[in-house]
């Protein structure tokens, strides 16, 4: 698979053979993220380059959507949400709280447009956060993951008005919006 994701361990575009979503305390102090994920990834027997994403959410309470062959797993944990530009909060104790969503594409990217999708995937969360009442753009550790096969064919575009970057935005606002506690 390929990958663009804003995840601390396995980020920025790369190809990968695992991803996972690991499951932690609402007090987590590591800061050795990578090293984390190593240990893992190892009991799981993952091999080579992944992706890990890290939440106090319940990884066992997935939320998932399907749009267009664009299928969205989203683990929604809004108990300490920010506004994106709040410079107030830049002085508050961080607290967790994330909301990590795996977008699986049946077509591939082109750079620029794997950039747009994870624009779209997060406008998508924003719009659903907004509509659900939860004041704020998301969380201080949100992350978004976005998969394809490696020989996909490549589309250009990812934008909402595009037809992949509208099935993402679909799929990931009712992934975001049933785990926020609501249904489409």
């Amino acid at each position: 698979m390929k990958a663009v994701s804003s995840a601390a361990v396995g980020g920025g575009i790369r190809e990968i053979g695992w991803l996972v979503n690991v499951g932690v305390a609402s007090d987590y102090y590591r800061t050795d993220l990578e090293d984390h994920a190593a240990e893992v990834a190892e009991e799981l027997q993952l091999v080579g380059p992944g992706v890990a994403l890290f939440t106090a959410a319940a990884v066992d309470q997935v939320s998932r959507a399907e749009h267009g062959g664009v299928v969205v797993d989203a683990t929604v944990g809004v108990s300490h949400p920010t506004w994106a530009a709040d410079v107030a909060a830049m002085s508050q104790q961080w607290a967790p709280g994330t909301i990590n969503s795996v977008v699986q594409l049946p077509v591939g990217l082109e750079p620029g447009a794997a950039v747009n999708a994870v624009a779209t995937a997060t406008e998508a969360k924003v719009q659903a956060l907004v509509e659900r009442g939860i004041p704020g753009t998301g969380t201080a550790s949100d992350a978004v993951a976005i998969v394809w096969p490696v020989h996909a064919e490549v589309e250009r575009f990812a934008g909402p008005r595009s037809t992949v970057g509208a099935n993402i935005a679909r799929a990931v606002h009712e992934a975001v919006w049933k785990g926020a506690g609501g249904s489409s």
